[in-house]
């Protein structure tokens, strides 16, 4: 089911998952996820910043995942929180490879989702006015230094910790993707490759159809 405006009294009382945020957002992530982990869920595309959206997130911000009336924000808290109570997709917390995938987690977001954010900020989502178009040659030319760095971490594959998905793929995929549609070039043979492969999963294909 897919509504476009969330109701927080008939949300409180819902039992299961439902995320609100459109799949052109961070959302996309939380949605491939749940696809992942086979979870059944209601979206609701709802745009940032919407009534609907303020209502479960003060700051406006999708994704928002409710779980059983709780909301939840921020798409790495949401997918790691999904993962570990699946026990699925994550190495269990406490362990090195855990620490690694953590590792691998914060270096996405550091090096691909920050650059990726900084660009739309100064494409669509600050004012006219305070939009500086140069910068985004400076955050393209970081973005394929951080490609070769990424490059050097992967395990043989394949996918980026070994043969099974954790949650640094799931960030990892969705900034590529991003960075396609930014035209922020994948320059890097390896992770177009990792891009394709990741494209042909069913569970991505199905959450964005949505």
């Amino acid at each position: 089911m897919t509504t476009e405006t969330p109701d927080p009294t008939r949300l409180d009382a819902h039992r299961g998952y439902t995320v609100i945020g459109p799949v052109n957002s961070r959302a996309a992530r939380v949605l491939w996820m749940l696809e992942e982990l086979g979870e059944s869920y209601e979206h609701i595309p709802a745009a940032p910043r919407s009534e609907g959206v303020v209502a479960f997130n003060p700051a406006g911000k999708v994704p928002v995942l409710i779980d059983n009336g709780t909301p939840i924000t921020d798409s790495t808290a949401i997918i790691q929180y999904l993962a570990d109570k699946h026990g699925r997709l994550t190495f269990p917390a406490g362990t090195l490879g855990r620490a690694r995938q953590d590792s691998l987690t914060q270096f996405l977001l550091d090096e691909f989702d920050a650059a990726l954010w900084m660009a739309a900020r100064h494409s669509f989502v600050l004012p006219e006015e305070l939009r500086q178009s140069g910068v985004k040659a400076t955050l393209k030319w970081e973005f394929e230094r951080s490609e070769k760095v990424l490059v050097d971490r992967f395990s043989e594959g394949p996918f980026l910790m070994g043969r099974d998905m954790t949650v640094p793929d799931i960030v990892l995929g969705h900034c590529l993707v991003w960075a396609l549609g930014a035209k922020f070039p994948v320059t890097q043979r390896r992770l177009s490759d990792y891009l394709d492969l990741i494209r042909a999963r069913p569970a991505f294909q199905r959450a964005m159809a949505r």
